[in-house]
């Protein structure tokens, strides 16, 4: 396996012609440390964990996605802009590449959620979701509908502190990552990269107020029994995906 690529907090690689592009807006990232060992049996084959000191992380992530566009024709008003809340574990691969690697995505669109199980083989899944912003104060709310479990849900409050300057490294790690790992293709080697790049993160400092969920162990991972190591937040930025490419690093016709 390759030594892991530099974490950078400007993509590494300008997609010239995306596949995708959205925006993500009012995000929070929460984040619980784990062991590698425990995580390591729900990554795909091909990859993983990635660590940093030692120790890899839980995220759960909760933003609005916003007008979703192919190729690129202008984003979707509608079917393309929904909440969304995702638990996501950290991946790197033989050829060092970092990524994310989703456990559960729940979004409130049921169109999205077919076709990004369906056409991504990713485990989007059809909820009821808000996301509210008061003041310094952002809520997020949901409850899974389909296909389950049934009724496993988040409710996330937090306080939006003071810009972050200079994000430390930890803060890089888990929020500068230019692609993810997934399961996109059939055949005896199904893992590949998606990758992509945006503006470098606008990040605040974050107070979590209320974290009742159950997403995390809904998606297969240990409770968290210890406060999260790190909670951000961000106004959020404007995204390009490029085409997943196969695990020799070829993009896919």
């Amino acid at each position: 396996m390759s030594h892991p690529a530099p974490v950078t907090p400007d993509a590494p690689t300008l997609i010239r012609a995306p596949l995708l592009t959205q925006q993500w807006l009012d995000l929070t990232f929460i984040h619980w440390a784990v062991q590698p060992d425990l995580v390591a049996p729900l990554l795909p084959p091909g990859t993983v964990p990635d660590t940093h000191e030692g120790v890899t992380f839980v995220g759960l992530v909760a933003f609005r996605m916003d007008r979703v566009g192919w190729l690129r024709l202008p984003g979707v008003p509608y079917l393309g802009t929904f909440p969304e809340t995702n638990v996501r574990l950290y991946s790197v691969d033989a050829h060092g590449r970092r990524g994310v690697v989703f456990r559960s995505m729940d979004a409130s669109r049921l169109i999205p959620v077919v076709m990004g199980r369906l056409g991504f083989r990713l485990p989007y899944l059809w909820s009821r979701m808000t996301v509210r912003a008061d003041g310094d104060t952002v809520a997020y709310r949901s409850s899974r509908r389909w296909p389950g479990p049934r009724g496993a849900h988040s409710d996330i409050v937090v306080r939006t502190g003071e810009p972050i300057g200079k994000p430390t490294e930890l803060e890089h790690f888990l929020t500068a990552r230019w692609g993810m790992h997934n399961a996109f293709f059939g055949g005896p080697a199904p893992l590949a990269y998606l990758p992509n790049d945006h503006p470098r993160w606008p990040l605040h400092r974050a107070e979590l107020l209320t974290c009742e969920q159950d997403l995390v162990t809904a998606a297969g991972l240990p409770a968290p029994t210890d406060p999260p190591v790190s909670v951000l937040y961000s106004p959020g930025v404007p995204v390009r995906l490029g085409r997943p490419a196969r695990p020799a690093g070829i993009p896919t016709p």
